[in-house]
Parts: C-alpha cells; structure tokens; sequence
C-alpha cells in the first residue's frame, strides 16, 4: 500500500505562523467578525481582571469598616462583572460560528474544485484516504483554530500582560517574584513546539493511511470476502492503528509534560509571592486588600498561563494541517502541467509545425513521434511509448491490439490528454491537441474506459456525464446503442440511483452504461479502451450491431482484445514493446505478421 513516505518530497518545514498565514485569502472575508469577537474577547478578560480590584476595595474598605452596605455594593458589582464577561464570551462564540463554518465550506470547496483539475499522474501517487483526510479531519481541525486557539493567544496574551502591570503596580517586589518562570517557559515552549511539530504531522498522516485502509476495505469487500482475506485486512488494520495510536501517545506525553511543567512553575512563584505577601502584610507593609488583590489577580491569570501549552498543541497540528491542505493546493493543475510539459518537452520528429494543419490536408487523428514516460519512473527505465506514428482518418476506426503491458491504455489516456506526450504530438483534424482549451478537447474527444466508474448516482445521470447539454431524447439513443434497455427495467427506470461504484449493477451493466456514456454527445473522435469485454456473447453481438453505426459517423480509436471487436474497424494498429509495429486490415495483418496472429489466437508472442 502506497503511503506518505512513498509520496513526492515536501518541502522543508516552515514555522507555524507561516504556515499559517498562509490562511489569510481564505479569513480575509470574514476578517470583520473575526476582529469583533476578539474584541468581545479582550473586553471579557479584562472586566475579568477588575474583579480582584473589586475585591481589594471591599477588603480594605466595607470590611475593615464593618460597612454591610457596602459589602453589598461590591458583590453586587462583582456579580455584574461577572455576568458582563460571561456574555462577552457566549457574543464571541455566536458571532464566529457562521463565518468560520463558511470558511471551513470554502476551503473544502476549493480543495474539491483543485482535485478535480489536478492531472492524473498525481493522483496515481496519492492515496485516496491521504486526500480525505486533507478534506475532512485537517479543515475541521483549522476550523477549530480559528474559533478557538487564534483568539485565545491574543486574548491570554492581552490578558498576561495586562495582569502582571496591574501586579507590578499593586507590588512590584511581589510581581516580579511571579515574573521568574517566564524565560523558563518561554525555553520550554520553544523546545515542546519543534517535537509536537514532528509528532503532530506523523500522526495526520498516519491517520491518512488508515482512512485508506478504511476505505479500500469497503470499496473491496467483495474480494476479501470471495478470497476470505477478512483476518488478514483487520490485521494489517490493528498494525496501522496501532502506529496511530503510538504517535497520539506520544503527542499526550509531550502534552503533559509541557502542561505539568506550565502548571508547577506558577504555582510555585504564587506560592512564594503568598508567603511573602503575609509575611509583608503581618510586618505592616501591606494591606490586607492590596495582597487580596494580588493573590485574587495571579489566580485569574493561571488560566491564560496554564492554556499556553494547550494553545501551542493546537497551534502546531493547525499549522500542520495547513501544510498538508497546501501541499494539494500547490500542486500545478493540469492546464498548468500541460503547459509546462508542453514546453519543457524534448522535440519529437515534425514538432516544429506548430498548432497549424498537418501538410497534405489530411486531417482525422495523427500521432507523431510520441513518446511517453511517466513522471515518477525509476532513471533509466525505459519510455512505455517510444516514436509511435499513427494515422486514423476521418471517419475510420482503428483498432489497436497488442500485448498486456505494450501500452494500449497508455496511450489511449494522451488523446484526451489525461496525461502529457514526453514528446511528439498528437493532433486532431489538424490542431495540436495542447492548443486547444481543456473543455473543447473534451467535447471533441469522447472516452470509455476498461474499468467502468459510475457515481452515486441514477443511471440516466451516470449516462448524461459524457454530454452536458444532452437531453432525455440523447440520452434514450446512448442507451440503445450500448444495449442498456435493462435501465427501464429497473424500479425508477433511469433515474435509479445505481449505488456507489454502480455495485448495485453487474459488470456487464456498468460497461454498457460507460460506453452510453461514452457515445450520448455524439463525440468528432471516440476513444474506446476494450469497451465490450465484460458483455456475453448475445449482448456483445447486439452492442456490436448498434456500435457499428455509431462508429460510421466518427473517427475512432477501438483498444481491442478479442476477433469480433477487431472486425469492427476498418484497419488494425499493432502495439509491440511501446511502438507501432505493423498497420493494416485485418486480413492482412494475419497473413503477414507472426505476432498478430499469434495475439489473434489467444496465444502468448514469445519474448
């Protein structure tokens, strides 16, 4: 199972604020409310701080006086501040949940639209579950930083500054005892950062290969069942939990080690202070109400001092979660990949022709000099495709044969520019293919692929995916072409939700409903990966009838494995060992080439 190890390298780690600033397009617009709340936030804490003044006043005063009016007055104003604070924070947390729910909503929305614009070549790397978890677990987790640590290091640290000045002035020979721990947390906090840092991401990413595991166990439970493989998936399972777990315990004990350390430190300093703040008041050196006040102060600031370490958890997995959102948003899209590898390519025979049409006229679809390598290739493994030259006129079908791994679906996946040439070019009716906008190409160029893939969806929507602007009549003729009438025999004909992967379905009904999908917008150029391998015999037969007209009014490129798909095409390409070995009729090719008809009878073509 591919991992994050296995992934393209990662750039160096940045600090966390960086990481995080990199946030910014995404709160900007909700900045106003952001500010509002913290403000509310700031306001709380510091009607917090006057609580303890409150207090020095009714010692030194009302209660020394023995005045119960006056005791009365100064509940009563605790009380106030006390309510005053507490609605302040509830007005922050309902001010910040509708935008911050909004930003989670964006993020997520433009990692989704990046994904779907990313080329296949990445996501032939990346495990699903990686991505999932990047879309779910990592936005939640940077939507709780922005509700919750984000405000809170600003208004503790407002709070911790705004605390020890009221201490200093109330006694500074007091206040500085209680400044002591401050260097040696700020050491601590420093060292803890660069270790949770490390932990944090190891745990986010192992728990991306558990989401994969997860899920490549429901998406073939048919196999571990059919090979009863279900003892060994759990236990490869409890192998990587058991790695998740390990790293979360690891992040708890450097988590409470830092808040262990967070805690004894203050506590000891107030400790001191206490004793010499009695020992001072029992001198005659300080009121009772002054010391009151002090002790009354230092404990509110034990919250904002004891949260750091939680804070700077927080803090640090957001960060992380940040550089692991980004590092799926950087990734050149494919517009961009297939500009650069368009330019950065090594010039193949006629590439110098430009987007212009081809010499002679002749237009239909041409390949020249194509060679293809896949990006993340071992060095000096040797190209799949190398200077293949095809020719498919308008308004003829090709079939293209060859031996398993000779690079038929290869290079069926260029036409359409799922992947990019390593150089060559392709071009259709004249026009290099990397001239003409994504979109376009893919109104001209239509594609049924080996491995059918449906969505959770209904057939007839599964269907009109192949067409945009196809409507109910479109969409009837596709199903009849690909014999796919079981469609109005299901419960709500062809708005029946298939299930996820069309599993509801079986083979033979998912690649009929592909090959709908395929022809229902009546595409200039069709590119057909085995398109009938899962059909029986009668079906195939009908499919072949039906396709045979289909196929009469555009050109075509048919990956074929059997007789009967080849009899389909006007003429047949040979593939052999990533180039284009022999064309001709069928007919032709089984009389003079040994490796056809070698392929043709089912047999293995020696090495």
């Amino acid at each position: 199972m591919t991992t994050t190890r296995d992934l393209a390298s990662r750039p160096e780690r940045r600090s966390a604020v960086r990481s995080l600033l990199r946030l910014w397009p995404y709160v900007r617009p909700v900045r106003g409310r952001l500010a509002v709340a913290a403000l509310a936030a700031v306001l709380a804490s510091c009607l917090g701080l006057l609580i303890p003044l409150t207090l020095k006043w009714m010692v030194d005063g009302p209660v020394a006086a023995h005045d119960p009016s006056g005791v009365w007055l100064g509940g009563l104003a605790v009380l106030l501040l006390g309510t005053a604070e507490a609605g302040l924070f509830g007005l922050r947390r309902l001010i910040v949940a509708r935008p911050l729910a909004r930003v989670e909503a964006d993020m997520r929305a433009a990692l989704y639209r990046h994904l779907q614009r990313l080329p296949i070549s990445f996501h032939d790397r990346w495990p699903s579950g990686q991505l999932l978890s990047r879309a779910t677990t990592d936005l939640m987790l940077l939507r709780i930083f922005l509700a919750f640590p984000l405000t809170f290091l600003l208004v503790n640290g407002v709070t911790i500054v705004a605390g020890f000045v009221i201490l200093l002035q109330q006694r500074w020979t007091l206040g500085l005892v209680l400044l002591a721990p401050v260097v040696p947390l700020i050491v601590l906090c420093s060292v803890f950062e660069e270790r949770y840092t490390r932990a944090a991401r190891s745990a986010q990413d192992r728990i991306g290969d558990l989401t994969t595991v997860v899920e490549e166990g429901v998406l073939g439970i048919r196999v571990i069942k059919g090979f009863g493989r279900h003892r060994s998936q759990e236990r490869a399972f409890a192998a990587l939990s058991a790695r998740v777990r390990e790293t979360e315990l690891h992040k708890a004990r450097l988590l409470g080690t830092l808040w262990a350390l967070v805690m004894i430190l203050p506590e000891l300093a107030v400790g001191a202070a206490l004793v010499l703040g009695v020992a001072q008041v029992a001198g005659g050196e300080l009121s009772a109400g002054t010391l009151v006040a002090f002790l009354s102060t230092a404990l509110a600031l034990r919250w904002p001092v004891e949260s750091i370490g939680f804070l700077l958890a927080v803090t640090n997995e957001s960060a992380t979660a940040t550089d692991r959102f980004f590092e799926v948003m950087d990734a050149p899209a494919a517009d961009a990949a297939g500009t650069a590898a368009t330019v950065g390519r090594q010039a193949g025979p006629r590439s110098d022709r430009g987007a212009g049409r081809s010499p002679g006229g002749e237009d239909g679809l041409r390949l020249e000099g194509v060679t293809f390598r896949y990006p993340d290739a071992p060095p000096g493994e040797p190209p799949v495709l190398r200077g293949v030259d095809l020719h498919i006129r308008p308004g003829e079908t090709m079939a293209l044969v060859g031996a398993t791994g000779s690079g038929k679906t290869t290079l069926t996946a260029l036409v359409p520019r799922l992947h990019e040439v390593t150089a060559g070019r392709i071009t259709l009716d004249g026009r290099d293919i990397t001239s003409l906008p994504r979109e376009r190409l893919r109104t001209m160029v239509s594609v049924a692929f080996e491995e059918p893939t449906l969505f959770s969806a209904s057939a007839g929507e599964n269907v009109l995916m192949g067409a945009a602007d196809a409507g109910e009549e479109e969409l009837l003729r596709a199903l009849a072409v690909a014999q796919a009438d079981f469609v109005h025999d299901l419960p709500d004909g062809h708005r029946t939700q298939v299930g996820e992967q069309g599993l509801s379905l079986s083979g033979g009904q998912r690649q009929r409903l592909a090959l709908a999908r395929a022809v229902v917008g009546r595409p200039r150029f069709l590119i057909l990966d085995d398109p009938l391998s899962a059909l029986d015999v009668h079906t195939e037969a009908l499919v072949e009838a039906a396709l045979r007209k289909v196929l009469a009014t555009t050109t075509a490129l048919v990956v074929a494995h059997r007789p009967s798909t080849v009899l389909l095409a006007d003429r047949v390409a040979l593939l052999s060992r990533g180039r284009i070995a022999a064309v001709g009729t069928h007919q032709e090719l089984l009389h003079r080439n040994g490796e056809y008809a070698t392929l043709m009878s089912g047999l293995e073509h020696p090495s």
